[in-house]
């Protein structure tokens, strides 16, 4: 996968604007959620005995976009459970090269980022991935 590595060619790639700008984690995590049920992927690889209980109400905390809480007795899973659902986040996200805080490259926060942004317009993005 070529990645891009200007602000110009971040634009016309899957990265767009339009579709980073406003995303949320809980919609990334509903999308990526979605693309694995209908592969027909397992979704929670590891967590056994739970897909008749507690997979059903995950699936649905995620496609809700809701806020959940893992309460459980020792060795219920619960790490186990928080370290799959890393899995539904993408492998990629751009940021700024050379920022420290990996700032978003269509919403930087930090000064210089800021500055960055405003003095070259096409600055070089790099990909947490």
């Amino acid at each position: 996968m070529n990645l891009p590595l200007t602000l110009g060619e971040l634009r016309k790639s899957s990265f767009s604007e339009q579709r980073l700008r406003t995303r949320k984690v809980k919609d990334e995590l509903r999308d990526n959620l979605i693309a694995r049920v209908r592969s027909g992927e397992t979704i929670f690889p590891g967590i056994i005995g739970y897909d008749d209980t507690v997979v059903p109400q995950l699936v649905n905390a995620v496609l809700s976009r809701h806020n959940f809480i893992l309460l459980g007795l020792r060795g219920q899973a619960k790490s186990r459970i928080l370290r799959a659902l890393t899995a539904l986040l993408d492998p990629h996200l751009p940021y700024i090269a050379g920022c420290e805080i990996r700032d978003n490259p269509y919403d930087p926060i930090c000064k210089r980022c800021r500055e960055l942004v405003a003095r070259e317009g096409c600055h070089r993005v790099s990909d947490a991935g």
